[in-house]
């Protein structure tokens, strides 16, 4: 196999979990949700094709054990940046330099590193901000498809998680 220099950020509300199907407790802890279509394939995909994927998002920790640990989710992310943990929120440089540092590497590094979400303005912008390479992931009604302004066009726009497999593909080809 070959060795894959491409580092992948994942968001996961409406990225990997679809929100629309959230089941939480009085304090609003997300107790069980569904994923969207295709993201428990690509994910396990990309894990056993050799790519180091890690999780940066916004939320409760408790959350994310819950649904990650439904769905056999937690062995495929190297690192698990989680808001609450860092004390930051998306477009915040903290949470992408705090996943940078999880997986041992450097700031040097963002320029082979993706970041895969659907928020234009958490997701893309902060990605942007860094020369991370951002992937708009559109499946979702629920937030805006079109950018405020140029800090949060999306490099690539994919509609459906499986989508991501073919684009990751090339793209770490690209960095050889």
């Amino acid at each position: 196999m070959d060795e894959k220099r491409l580092i992948i950020f994942f968001d996961s509300g409406d990225t990997i979990v679809d929100e629309s199907t959230e089941i939480r407790d009085e304090e609003g802890i997300v107790l069980s949700a569904d994923l969207i279509p295709g993201a428990d394939v690509t994910i396990q995909t990309l894990h056993e094709r050799g790519y180091t994927l890690a999780l940066v998002a916004d939320g409760d920790a408790q959350s994310f054990k819950n649904v990650f640990k439904q769905h056999g989710l937690n062995d495929y992310f190297s690192a698990m940046i989680i808001s609450e943990n860092i004390k930051a929120v998306k477009p915040s440089p903290r949470m992408f330099k705090a996943a940078i540092g999880a997986l041992d590497l450097s700031e040097a590094d963002f320029s082979r590193t993706v970041m895969i979400g659907n928020n234009l303005s958490r997701d893309m912008k902060g990605a942007n901000a860094l020369g991370i390479t951002s992937i708009f992931q559109s499946w979702t009604p629920r937030y805006p498809h079109e950018p405020a302004d140029e800090s949060e066009r999306p490099t690539y726009t994919v509609s459906e998680s499986l989508q991501l497999l073919e684009l990751i593909e090339r793209l770490n080809a690209e960095l050889k």
